[in-house]
């Protein structure tokens, strides 16, 4: 796995993809750039999968995992299994990859903070560009669902070096940990048909590293835009970016199931000031023991939902707080 720098578009088509038109006031602000705002594009730092150690040829993602979007490869396991990623640093500066819910020791947390190491116990800390650090992580049964889950849940995993401005930069991604004896030969848990990764992520972009690059790169008067970090300028708000998976105003791709299949969902949040309501129209899901078609998530929370679609057609999936649903968080999923 490598940290990657990138051109990220938020809206590839440029327009309203959920209204079916042009983008119209506040969002076509969003969407276009001009001399005092950025835009849709956006340099971001993601992680991206390597077919072997040389970091020669890059793997390229199925259909069915293009709705990752921005979001690192999907790194699998059981439990009892061990996971050893070998990540390099192709970015500009130093970034890591900090695992959720599994076992590490010390020279592979992937955070920085004075726990009393030193050394080799350090290397995980910050990876300079070019460098390389491989992460071991032990995967005990208590990251793995428990006898009340089903036979699969997810956990992420995200640079930790300063959390909040490298997860705004893009290194997000999951891992998904199945109960002993019930993952296939291809990693997926053997009672599920078909799987989604779904991040509500509101991505801020003033707290990027990338920030100042992406004013000069896409601003057409750089010295314009103002840099006042309050929520309630305009000019900050415009940097809010409220994706599915760093896609806005239903640009994010591949939602598509079959009628009768077993549908898993792994919906989670991320590190910002957020509270999402992710809403399914059409079809119903089981989380928590509840069936609903409405899920509660705060800020880096993680939940799986298992549906089997019943009623075909093409239907809204986005988030119920009101100021994200209007600025971009909603997608369109397929029932065939």
């Amino acid at each position: 796995v490598a940290a990657e720098e990138v051109e990220w578009d938020y809206a590839p088509t440029g327009t309203n993809k959920m209204l079916g038109g042009p983008a119209e006031g506040l969002v076509e602000m969003v969407l276009t750039s001009a001399p005092d705002r950025i835009g849709r594009v956006y340099k971001k730092a993601v992680y991206r999968e390597y077919t072997d150690s040389t970091f020669s040829t890059m793997t390229q993602r199925p259909p069915e995992w293009e709705h990752l979007g921005y979001l690192g490869p999907v790194l699998r396991g059981q439990v009892g299994d061990t996971i050893k990623v070998l990540f390099r640093n192709n970015a500009s500066r130093p970034y890591t990859m900090h695992p959720h819910g599994v076992f590490y020791d010390k020279d592979s947390e992937g955070a920085v903070y004075d726990d009393g190491t030193s050394d080799a116990d350090k290397a995980d800390d910050g990876v300079p560009p070019g460098g390389t650090h491989t992460y071991v992580w032990p995967v005990p049964e208590r990251a793995g669902p428990t006898a009340d889950e089903g036979s699969s849940i997810m956990w992420m995993y995200h640079s930790h070096l300063d959390e909040p401005k490298d997860v705004n930069a893009g290194l997000m991604g999951v891992m998904i940990i199945t109960r002993a004896g019930m993952m296939g030969e291809d990693g997926t848990p053997t009672d599920v048909d078909r799987e989604f990764v779904v991040a509500f992520a509101e991505i801020d972009e003033n707290e990027s590293w990338y920030f100042e690059d992406n004013i000069n790169a896409y601003a057409g008067n750089p010295a314009s835009v103002p840099r006042i970090q309050t929520f309630a300028d305009l000019s900050f708000a415009l940097n809010l970016r409220e994706t599915m998976n760093g896609f806005s105003f239903g640009h994010l791709p591949g939602l598509r199931m079959q009628q009768g299949e077993r549908v898993r969902w792994y919906v989670f949040g991320t590190s910002n000031f957020e509270v999402h309501a992710p809403h399914w129209h059409g079809q119903t899901a089981v989380a928590r023991r509840m069936r609903t078609d409405v899920l509660s998530l705060v800020t880096m929370e993680m939940v799986t939902a298992d549906m089997v679609p019943d009623n075909p057609g093409t239907w809204l999936f986005h988030c119920h707080v009101g100021p994200h649903l209007n600025f971009g968080m909603s997608s369109l999923f397929v029932v065939e």
